[in-house]
């Protein structure tokens, strides 16, 4: 017996119709059919969902004499595109900060001129930093990318921000004065908030989608 004749049995031990079903998982009764038949396979997590609304172990939903192996196989390679998609997508993450957080610097040193600091200052400093830190802060919480330690990014960002004041403007004064200057270190603190309101916002819609 397979996971498609399985989970049709329960649900007809249930007394519970496809539509239902459907409704209950957020898919279409198309999809429901499919699993049962075994065109498509269900994820995991329509897997426990089931076994909750049948009133069903998941060892007897998943557990046979005979291993199951398509379905065992199907769920392996689902878990291991996950994992690859979540890699990638933090990858992506982190290379659009990094190249905008380096695309501030490259302005200031090679396009602006004394009269365009205060510009500079707005649009990229308290602007567009500001802006793209709380957003891929709260894609990290949305997304629960790196777990427990994604609350460590928002220090990061924190961090990055405060070296990106530091590398313009206060290099550049430090030039023009023959003088060393100490790192902003409440840029660093604003930074870090803004990280952290951000991912506070993504984890909540995350609940909220749960």
């Amino acid at each position: 017996m397979d996971i498609g004749i399985k989970i049709k049995n329960a649900r007809i031990k249930a007394n519970l119709t496809q539509e239902q079903v459907a409704e209950f998982l957020g898919v279409s009764r198309q999809t429901i059919s499919n699993w049962e038949t075994e065109k498509t396979y269900p994820d995991i997590i329509s897997v426990v969902k089931m076994s909750d609304l049948y009133h069903v172990s998941l060892d007897h939903l998943l557990k046979e004499e005979k291993p199951m192996s398509n379905y065992l196989d199907y769920l392996k390679e689902s878990t291991n595109t996950v994992k690859s998609r979540n890699k990638f997508a933090k990858l992506i993450l982190i290379t659009t900060y990094l190249a905008i957080w380096a695309i501030s610097l490259i302005v200031f040193w090679f396009f602006t001129s004394g009269s365009d600091a205060m510009g500079y200052s707005i649009m990229f400093l308290w602007i567009l930093l500001p802006v793209v830190t709380f957003i891929l802060s709260l894609l990290i919480g949305k997304n629960g990318y790196w777990g427990k330690c994604k609350w460590l990014s928002a220090a990061a960002f924190g961090f990055m921000y405060m070296l990106a004041e530091y590398a313009t403007f206060s290099v550049a004064n430090m030039v023009s004065f023959n003088q060393i200057n100490m790192p902003d270190f409440p840029m660093f603190v604003t930074g870090t908030i803004i990280s952290v309101i951000g991912i506070g916002i993504g984890v909540g819609i995350n609940r909220g989608r749960g």
